[in-house]
C-alpha cells in the first residue's frame, strides 16, 4: 500500500508539473484568430504561440501562455513592411503602428550616414526601422547643396558632376552599403543633372553588393523627352548593364496616364529575367518639397497647373504668385495629378507592393502616412473587391520581405506567419478596418487594428498605442 501511495503521489506530481509547464510554455498566445500567411496561403483558425520574440507554435489545438490575446473574428497576419517611409521618428512610427506596420524603411532617399541612422534609433523605436545608402544625399554633400530639407534645392540637383565628383559620390554610396545599408536610394527627378553615366556608375556600386537600387525615376510626362516610358527604360537599362536589382518606387505617381505602359514594361523585364520590382500607394495625389527640382517644370508652365498644388501648411490651392513665394520657403505640397482609374490599376496589379511614401511633421503631411494599409484593406478589399484579402496582405508582407531577403537575411523571418519567424504580427478586424486620414487632417489614425506586436512585444493593445514601449530593431544588410 505504501509503495502504491508513493507511485500515485509521483504520478499526480508529474501531471501537475506538466500542466504548469504547459501553462508557461509561451509568453503570448494569440487564440482563435483567422491566421493568414501569404507565403503558404494558410487561411484557417489557429492558435499562435510566441516565445522570446519568435513564433514558436502554430496549432489547430489550444495553446497556453502567460498572456492570451483573444482574436476570435479577427485576422492574424504578418506585420506589414513599408519599403518607402520617410517618417523615421516617434510621431510617424505611432501612426504607422496603428496602420498595422511593424517595419518602416527609408529606401527611396535613404541616409547619408548609415551607422548614425541606426545608432540614433537603437532602443528608442516603437517599430522596426532601416535605410538605404543615399545617392541623393551623397550628391548633395559632394555638390555642397544648401538645402536644409530632405531634397536638394541647388547644385545637388542642378549641377552636372565631373568624373572626380562622380567618383566621390560612388565612394560615399559604397561606404553606406558597406555599413549595412539596405540598398541604394536614388531620386532622379530630384537630381535631373545626374547624367545617365552617373546613374550607371551608381548602379555598378550597388551591383558589387547585389543590393537593390530604389529609384524615383526621372520624369512622368506623357511624351518624350522626360516621359514615364523613357524614365522606366533608363533605369531598367542600367539594371541590365550593371546586374544590380532594381525597385521602382511609387509606379502610380511616376506613370499617371501611362500606367498601362509602365506596368507592361516591368512585366516584360521580369519575364526576360531581370530582377525588377515596383510599388504603389492608394491615393491620386502625391507630395513633395516645393523647392525641389521636381517642380521646376511648373515655374514656366500654364496657370492651370497651379490649382493642382496644395500647400500642406495652410491647405490652400496655389496660384502663380503664391507658388513663387512658397518656393522660397520650401514647404511641402500635395500634387493632385492622377486619376482613380490609374490609381486602381497600379494598386491591383500583381506586380506592385504597397508602400506609403509616408511623412508627417507636427501632424502635417499626406494622408498616406496614416492610412495606406487601412485604405487598401477597406477600399480595395472590402468595398470594391478589386483585391482579395490574401492578395492585399501579400503586397504588404511577403513581397516586401522577398525584395530584401537576399541582401538582408533578417527578412527571411519577416512578412510570414511561420514557426521560427519574428513575431511581428498585425491583428485586425476585416469588417471595420478603415483609414480616417484626409488631406485636411492627415494625422487621423486608422481604425480596426486591434493588436500589433513587434518582435513579440505588443505595441498596440485594444487599438491603443502602448506608451514607453520600444521593441523596434534596426534591420541591416549582412556583410
Amino acid at each position: 500500500m505504501r509503495r502504491c501511495s508513493w507511485v500515485l503521489f509521483a504520478l499526480i506530481t508529474s501531471v501537475v508539473s506538466s500542466a504548469r509547464g504547459q501553462a508557461a510554455a509561451y509568453d503570448i498566445v494569440i487564440a482563435n484568430g483567422r491566421v493568414m500567411d501569404p507565403e503558404t496561403n494558410l487561411d484557417a483558425v489557429r492558435f499562435v504561440g510566441i516565445r522570446a520574440g519568435k513564433i514558436a507554435a502554430i496549432s489547430a489545438a489550444p495553446l497556453n501562455g502567460k498572456t492570451t490575446i483573444d482574436a476570435k473574428g479577427l485576422v492574424v497576419a504578418p506585420g506589414f513592411i513599408d519599403l518607402h517611409a520617410h517618417g523615421q521618428d516617434d510621431e510617424n512610427y505611432r501612426v504607422f503602428a496603428l496602420d498595422g506596420v511593424t517595419t518602416a524603411l527609408e529606401l527611396e532617399v535613404g541616409t547619408a550616414d548609415v551607422p548614425g541612422f541606426y545608432a540614433s534609433r537603437e532602443g528608442k523605436a516603437l517599430i522596426n526601422y532601416g535605410a538605404s545608402s543615399s545617392h541623393v544625399r551623397a550628391r548633395m554633400a559632394v555638390m555642397r547643396d544648401p538645402s536644409q530639407g530632405l531634397l536638394p534645392t541647388g547644385a545637388g540637383g542642378h549641377q552636372v558632376a565631373t568624373d572626380a565628383q562622380i567618383a566621390e559620390i560612388k565612394r560615399l554610396v559604397d561606404a553606406g552599403l558597406a555599413a549595412g545599408g539596405l540598398g541604394v536610394g536614388m531620386g532622379l527627378q530630384y537630381t535631373p543633372a545626374a547624367s545617365k553615366y552617373e546613374v550607371l556608375e551608381t548602379f555598378r556600386v550597388a551591383a558589387k553588393y547585389h543590393a537593390p537600387v530604389f529609384v524615383h525615376v526621372r520624369g512622368f510626362a506623357a511624351q518624350d523627352p522626360g516621359s514615364s516610358v523613357e524614365s522606366f527604360m533608363e533605369v531598367i537599362a542600367a539594371a541590365a548593364i550593371s546586374g544590380a536589382p532594381l525597385h521602382i518606387v511609387h509606379l502610380n505617381s511616376m506613370s499617371l496616364a501611362s500606367t498601362p505602359k509602365t506596368l507592361a514594361i516591368v512585366k516584360d523585364a521580369r519575364a526576360h529575367g531581370l530582377d525588377v520590382t515596383t510599388e504603389a500607394y492608394p491615393y491620386i495625389a502625391g507630395m513633395t518639397e516645393i523647392g525641389s527640382a521636381l517642380l521646376d517644370q511648373y515655374a514656366d508652365g500654364p496657370d492651370s497647373n497651379f490649382s493642382k498644388i496644395m500647400l500642406v501648411s495652410t491647405g490652400e490651392r496655389l496660384t502663380r504668385a503664391t507658388f513663387t513665394a512658397a518656393r522660397k520657403a520650401n514647404g511641402t505640397v500635395i500634387l493632385f495629378l492622377n486619376t482613380p482609374e490609374m490609381e486602381a490599376m497600379a494598386i491591383t496589379s500583381p506586380l506592385t507592393m504597397i508602400a506609403s511614401d509616408g511623412l508627417l511633421q507636427n501632424g502635417k503631411g499626406h494622408p498616406r502616412t496614416a492610412g495606406t494599409e487601412a485604405r487598401t484593406l477597406a477600399h480595395y478589399v472590402r468595398e470594391t473587391k478589386q483585391l482579395t484579402l490574401m492578395d492585399a496582405l501579400r503586397k504588404m508582407t511577403i513581397m516586401p520581405a522577398q525584395r530584401l531577403e537576399k541582401l538582408a537575411p533578417v527578412f527571411l523571418n519577416k512578412g510570414r506567419i511561420k514557426v521560427g519567424a519574428d513575431a511581428d504580427i498585425t491583428v485586425f478586424d476585416p469588417a471595420t478596418v478603415k483609414d480616417r486620414s484626409t488631406y485636411q487632417q492627415p494625422a487621423l489614425t486608422s481604425v480596426g487594428f486591434r493588436y500589433v506586436l513587434v518582435n513579440g512585444v505588443p505595441v498596440v493593445m485594444d487599438g491603443v498605442i502602448k506608451d514607453k514601449t520600444f521593441p523596434g530593431k534596426g534591420q541591416r544588410a549582412t556583410r
